[in-house]
């Protein structure tokens, strides 16, 4: 991790209002993430938040007995990683890892505590975040019991589509497995399902959205219900790939 000098863009910060903006503005530093990279372990004290800029992509990992690791939630440039609802350096339940590199702003969680303190209203604008990250976590727990791996892996696509901006998605067949929590085999099948229909283009490294809108249909409807969610809990806030 790196400081950067230029400005980097966080969709829920850019929701606040000015006053709320700027008793978070001095704590901001804006930092480059490399892939890979872990932002906290399960119980580690969580001493900062991490504000993902466009393209950058996180997500909170949870790993058994087993061995198996799965994916719990995707944080990009919508939210925020870290200390949101608690008060202090409370330990983290899950593993918090850099997906897609990028940029981001990190805050000391000492000073969004502080500056929640000072203001209701930006206790109320992370208290609504808050609520739509538990509904991304229910949606996902109900979707992964319930629906066909195809539908789950469009509607991830989507997600990742939603946060990274552009077309094309850094991820492979073997990363898509694993944070879906399936064999390599099985997903490379539906990929070339989804290709042959034109819905994606597959290379080497990356998958291609090709048809968004034919994406939409083939995913379940956990994908708009967890959009839709966002627009009346935090209007605006949540990006889209056709932006």
């Amino acid at each position: 991790m790196r400081r950067v000098r230029y400005p980097v863009r966080n969709r829920l910060l850019s929701a606040l209002t000015a006053d709320d903006a700027q008793l978070l503005a001095e704590g901001l530093e804006p930092v480059a993430i490399d892939k890979g990279e872990v932002l906290f372990e399960p119980g580690q004290d969580v001493e900062f938040v991490y504000f993902p800029g466009p393209g950058m992509i996180a997500s909170f990992l949870m790993t058994l007995e087993e061995g198996v690791t799965t994916e719990a939630a995707i944080i990009g440039q919508e939210g925020a990683l870290g200390g949101i609802v608690s008060h202090g350096r409370k330990p983290a339940y899950a593993r918090a890892v850099v997906q897609i590199a990028g940029d981001a702003l990190r805050l000391p969680v000492v000073t969004l505590d502080n500056a929640k303190q000072r203001s209701p209203g930006l206790r109320e604008h992370f208290a609504r975040y808050a609520d739509c990250l538990l509904a991304q976590l229910l949606q996902s727990v109900a979707c992964n019991a319930v629906h066909d791996y195809e539908s789950r892996l469009a509607r991830w696509l989507l997600t990742l589509h939603d946060r990274v901006g552009g077309s094309r998605l850094p991820v492979t067949h073997q990363f898509a497995s694993e944070m879906l929590g399936v064999q390599r085999s099985y997903t490379s099948r539906i990929m070339r399902g989804l290709a042959r229909s034109g819905a994606i283009r597959t290379g080497r490294g990356q998958i291609m959205i090709a048809d968004r809108e034919q994406l939409e249909r083939r995913s379940c409807e956990c994908y708009a219900n967890l959009r839709n969610h966002y627009e009346r809990i935090l209007p605006g806030v949540y990006p889209s790939g056709k932006d």
